[in-house]
């Protein structure tokens, strides 16, 4: 590993200093990009306006339309945390908004897969809907919208991901990356495309004389759940990213959110009242997600609606037991998964270029989370795939993917697909993170036609791992009430979390649980105690650390402590 000091522009972090930030967080605010103090306001008002994002004009006329008309509305989710949250955030919405019939319906993971088909859309003609609305999907649904505009649905596509060549014949799309579209936040998550659409309508009906400004229902209440699906789908923290998780923080910090997210909180041992980003991501995010990839994610999504506290702590706690069977599978499954992955190369050489691994054993609802585990380790971008569980289907592949900065993986997948013709039955996704399905047969040609890719796109130097940090932390900083201040700050993808580096001495060393090293070490001089979760390695009497702060207690007394990332030695 190397680690690479990030670069920090003197005149930004000065301006930054003398419009009245503390000097610490002007340093770390002039290495993300942030030039000025306004870029820091959080304020609603500084949101970008909906106007911006090309087809939320057209989506809340027909919403408008369709509440007018007394229609009945279904939202198609998605099974992960982005797709849950914004379809609460969409049920939540139409309902303040005045639409008295609002359903939703979530895919099965193994039996439908992802995404808007055809057999979903016969299922909500079925269920009497009018209106077929997609949250985090359907911007690659040619086949799932056509299959509802012949039934007579009129469709609203609402998604962020990457569009294919073909887009679907929706009634509307809004996307931010569709092509046409000028709005400036490309990474907006599928809840933040949502919440959005909300407030184009919630115009719109302004517009209409259904309620004025000071009547009008308060979306704002909304915010904590994109907060979490923002922070959960792991999209880059834009400026306009940063304000919809600001603002959703300060909701829940101020125990202001739904009676779901209270539970979930109270579920995963955590205060609401000091909530961080890292909560989010974390703590609360895995919890949902566990109901999509184990059992259905109808508890997820009922856990947000709900605005019962008794039913929310009851399946919070479900959500908190599957999620903890997530974790047994995922254990099991990465040992397996590393064992494959390491047997492709010798001990001593390096790993291919592209990791793909696959073993009938595996459970596909978490493959997503042990490819990411297994690219953490190896720093290639990585599959893993597991046998589709789906009637009919054994002989389908499913793989979830994860990359490497400077490897996009969509796109990898689409020159994949056309060097391989056949290979791959379907594929979508982003930059980091993407999904495709292969027959059982073509997996040899699949792990060829990536690792042919990335050994094309990937040189030495991206090859490397590289731990971009913040350079050394200045001993008067190391202290509890600026460990504090830092933790309330919103960080994330695109705009990453404190990360100090500098040599220290390592005054002794202990495994704690079996598979952490507990650490005595002299910063600067001073005695500061670490811990590095996961690794068990000893390190030299002197190393060059990665760490970021925390605040330990002990005794009733807290104390900061480094919580090591990596080492250089």
């Amino acid at each position: 590993m190397k680690i690479v000091p990030r670069d920090i522009p003197p005149r930004a972090a000065w301006a930054l200093e003398q419009a009245g930030l503390h000097p610490l967080l002007a340093r770390l605010y002039a290495a993300r990009g942030v030039t000025g103090k306004d870029e820091l306001d959080d304020a609603l008002g500084k949101l970008l306006p909906p106007q911006g994002l090309l087809g939320a004009d057209r989506a809340a006329v027909l919403l408008a339309d369709a509440i007018a008309q007394d229609k009945k509305l279904c939202v198609v989710a998605d099974y992960d945390c982005d797709g849950a949250t914004a379809c609460a955030v969409a049920v939540r919405g139409l309902r303040l908004l005045g639409a008295r019939h609002v359903d939703y319906l979530v895919p099965d993971r193994v039996v439908d897969g992802y995404g808007l088909t055809a057999p979903i859309s016969e299922r909500v003609k079925k269920s009497g809907a009018d209106v077929l609305i997609t949250v985090d999907n359907g911007i690659a649904s040619v086949d799932g919208v056509a299959r509802a505009k012949a039934l007579g649905l009129q469709v609203l596509v609402t998604d962020h991901h990457l569009p294919g060549s073909e887009l679907p014949d929706a009634d509307v799309i809004v996307n931010p990356n569709q092509p046409g579209c000028t709005f400036e936040s490309k990474s907006m998550a599928g809840v933040g495309v949502m919440f959005y659409t909300l407030l184009a309508l919630r115009s719109e009906l302004r517009n209409r004389g259904v309620f004025d400004a000071a009547t009008q229902p308060k979306l704002d209440t909304l915010l904590p759940l994109v907060a979490l699906g923002t922070v959960a789908d792991v999209v880059k923290l834009d400026a306009n990213n940063r304000r919809l998780v600001a603002q959703g923080l300060k909701r829940v910090r101020a125990l202001a959110m739904p009676a779901g997210l209270a539970s979930l909180f109270i579920a995963a041992g955590r205060k609401a009242e000091v909530a961080t980003t890292f909560d989010f991501g974390f703590a609360l995010g895995p919890r949902i997600n566990a109901a999509g990839r184990l059992s259905d994610m109808t508890l997820g999504i009922e856990c947000l609606l709900t605005d019962d506290s008794g039913r929310a702590d009851e399946l919070a706690k479900m959500l908190d037991g599957i999620n903890r069977e997530r974790r047994e599978i995922e254990g099991d499954m990465r040992e397996q998964a590393m064992m494959i992955a390491e047997s492709l190369f010798d001990e001593g050489d390096e790993p291919p270029p592209a990791i793909c691994v696959f073993d009938p054993d595996f459970h596909e609802g978490v493959v997503g989370i042990v490819a990411s585990r297994i690219k953490d380790k190896l720093h290639r971008p990585t599959f893993v795939f597991a046998a589709s569980a789906a009637e009919g289907k054994e002989h389908e592949l499913k793989g979830s993917g994860r990359s490497i900065p400077g490897f996009h993986l969509r796109d990898a997948l689409d020159l994949v697909a056309k060097r391989y013709p056949g290979v791959i039955l379907r594929f979508g996704g982003h930059a980091m993170a993407a999904g495709c399905t292969v027959a059982e047969e073509f997996f040899d040609d699949f792990e060829n036609g990536m690792n042919e890719v990335a050994q094309e796109w990937l040189d030495a130097a991206t090859l490397t791992r590289r731990m971009e940090t913040d350079g050394p932390l200045a001993a008067e900083y190391r202290r509890v009430d600026l460990v504090d201040a830092l933790h309330k700050e919103v960080w994330g993808q695109g705009f990453a979390a404190p990360t100090f580096s500098e040599e220290v001495e390592v005054v002794s060393q202990r495994l704690v649980g079996e598979k952490h090293l507990a650490l005595k070490l002299k910063h600067q001089g001073e005695p500061v105690d670490g811990i590095w979760f996961g690794h068990t390695e000893p390190l030299p009497p002197k190393v060059t650390l990665a760490f970021r702060l925390d605040a330990d207690e002990w005794n009733g007394v807290r104390r900061v402590r480094f919580l090591v990332e990596g080492a250089q030695v």
